[in-house]
């Protein structure tokens, strides 16, 4: 078996499918890379238990098709610290010894079988498949995964959901005390179908998909693979019913504040460094153009407040919340601008855009903390 590849492209492309490798799995062939030649392409696999990434590479040469597994940490770290140039594979196909030969010397690494490695489960004939924009399904993924929960009392919480309608689709995440909802009406399914994908999954998504050309998302009751222009998913769903998310959005906040995001976050950093470690309490007070942030913390005797300028038409209000959360919140809406839609200091609070993206259709709900006065 012999191939030839370029240094950086190689290095780069393992750098990002490495992600889905579990330091600590007790199977040691799932801290390789499998290697397999098919003509003119290279396809590179990681994997765990669940979770299966590949890339495919243009070869400059390849000798003859074949396949084996090396080990990751070393082929990451030798790789990383060859200048940009073709380099040359050579691996003896019984003993599994693999020289990497580059333009001024050479390293010797000991391969494994490839027959050991785990091949990625098979999909049943009844799948469903989606060609979807890789912009929306990009933005939709990283919008959302910051509210997904970690509960294992509740596992179907534990990823996003994504929600295909004849309308648009929609991504979805919760904990329990913030949701994030974000619809785009730019992609239409011919049917409804739903699909709940595990948070590491997509977090490997979010770190390797572009925003150019389409994305192919096929899946079945158990599996789902996602194909991109350079990489292939495959993982394990979370099984199970999804709460009706649209159900929990209040129906009718009539009260509305509209201030500067950024300027909003930086008071919220500021005054939350003296808000109670075990609660993380704020008190935000609405009133004609002011909106006054403030916490206390009565275990050591600290507190503050911040007095920013708004636009509020509505009743004047005393709300908390949880400071962490609420900057998580505004962290991941856009604009300069964002609106609070509150109802009373009991019930959710509703954040968006003030602009809202062509054909996107982004919601933020919290959940308030109870004010002891």
């Amino acid at each position: 078996m012999r191939f030839s590849v370029s240094s950086s492209t190689l290095s780069s492309r393992l750098q990002a499918i490495s992600r889905v490798i579990n330091p600590k799995s007790i199977n040691p062939i799932l801290q390789d890379f499998l290697f397999r030649t098919e003509g003119t392409s290279l396809t590179v696999t990681a994997a765990d238990n669940d979770t299966t990434l590949e890339t495919t590479i243009e070869l400059a040469e390849n000798e003859n098709d074949a396949q084996i597994a090396l080990p990751a940490k070393t082929m990451l770290d030798a790789l990383k610290e060859i200048p940009d140039q073709p380099i040359t594979f050579q691996i003896d196909e019984n003993t599994h010894e693999t020289v990497v030969s580059y333009l001024n010397g050479q390293y010797n690494v000991m391969g494994h079988d490839a027959d050991e490695y785990p091949q990625p489960s098979v999909m049943a004939a009844d799948t469903v498949s989606h060609v979807i924009p890789a912009s929306v399904f990009s933005s939709g993924i990283s919008r959302c995964i910051f509210a997904v929960a970690d509960d294992e009392l509740r596992p179907v919480m534990n990823g996003v959901f994504i929600d295909f309608d004849t309308e648009h689709i929609a991504f979805v995440a919760s904990d329990g005390h913030k949701l994030v909802c974000d619809k785009n009406s730019s992609y239409k399914s011919s049917e409804r179908s739903s699909v709940i994908l595990p948070k590491r999954p997509a977090s490997l998504l979010k770190s390797i998909m572009g925003t150019n050309g389409d994305i192919t998302v096929c899946f079945d009751n158990r599996i789902a693979t996602i194909t991109m222009a350079d990489y292939r998913l495959t993982c394990r769903l979370i099984e199970g019913r999804y709460p009706n998310y649209n159900s929990v959005i209040p129906a009718n906040n009539p009260h509305r504040l509209t201030i500067d995001r950024q300027a909003f976050i930086s008071a919220l950093k500021r005054v939350s460094v003296f808000s109670p470690a075990s609660s993380g309490l704020i008190r935000l007070r609405i009133k004609d153009s002011q909106l006054a942030i403030s916490t206390q913390d009565l275990d050591f005797s600290t507190s503050a407040n911040e007095t920013l300028t708004c636009q509020y038409d509505g009743a004047p209000m005393s709300i908390g919340f949880k400071a962490g959360f609420l900057i998580d919140i505004l962290g991941n809406t856009m604009g300069q601008e964002v609106i609070f839609k509150l109802a009373d200091p009991s019930r959710a609070g509703v954040v968006v855009p003030s602009e809202q993206e062509e054909n996107d259709d982004l919601l933020m709900l919290l959940m308030p903390m109870v004010l002891n006065d």
